[in-house]
């Protein structure tokens, strides 16, 4: 029998044994480390976000200049609106009052609820701080800043939720800020709003198909049925 570094396998044959070095770092302060790097990077990532947002969270509401812009939304037709069929007739424009006029670079118009379609809603609440404001979700168009009065003329969208509606439009700086803003309804949100009754579940298309399936399945049935008794009284008559 051999000894120290070779080992005797079943041939006779001496085999110098495998030397197995030791690593330079266990398994443990391995993991350790990859933990660390893991933490060291989630951090860095939340403190770039709450830079690139700063700005944006110490925008107020409250900050922009009403009535900026004037704003006018005339529905298609009177009564409760449609979604993905009827319109607004939109438009907007400077208004005399206007004093930050320098900083418009561009208009966002957005669909926003009434007072009374946010009522135990709170994922429509209305917020002073607009990076939290969740009362106007439905975007409309944005255009570049034009001294010159602007239309739009704007189908609702195919999901839009059954509510009461107004239009606002923002004028935002070069910087993507909020600076002012107009509305097509008064400070206390009350005149000028238009109801949308949303799409149902349910499309005459697919009524219809479901009839047709319907009687389908019921005619197949009944064939299946006629066949099976016609070959049973063959096999009888056999």
């Amino acid at each position: 029998m051999f000894r120290g570094h070779n080992q005797l396998y079943g041939d006779d044959t001496l085999v110098p044994e495998r030397e197995h070095n030791l690593p330079k770092y266990s398994k443990d302060s391995k993991i350790s480390m990859a933990i660390h790097k893991i933490c060291f990077a989630s951090l860095l990532i939340c403190l770039l976000f709450q830079i690139s947002h700063g700005a944006t969270k110490e925008r107020l509401f409250s900050d922009l200049e009403k009535g900026a812009l004037e704003v006018t939304a005339k529905p298609s037709r009177e009564g409760v609106l449609d979604a993905g069929i009827d319109k607004l007739s939109i438009t907007w424009k400077l208004s005399s009052k206007a004093t930050k006029e320098a900083e418009f670079t561009t208009i966002k118009v957005k669909l926003c609820y009434a007072p009374v379609s946010q009522v135990d809603r709170p994922w429509r609440k209305t917020e002073n701080e607009l990076f939290k404001d969740k009362s106007c979700p439905h975007k409309i168009i944005t255009r570049p800043y034009d001294k010159s009065p602007q239309s739009f003329e704007y189908t609702l969208e195919r999901d839009i939720p059954t509510g009461t509606y107004f239009v606002r439009a923002y004028a935002v700086d070069a910087k993507d800020h909020e600076v002012a803003f107009g509305q097509s309804t008064d400070e206390a949100k009350s005149t000028n709003l238009f109801s949308v009754q949303a799409i149902s579940g349910r499309h005459k298309s697919l009524d219809i198909a479901s009839i047709c399936f319907s009687v389908f399945s019921v005619l197949a049935l009944l064939v299946f049925f006629v066949n099976e008794k016609r070959k049973a009284k063959i096999e009888q008559s056999k």
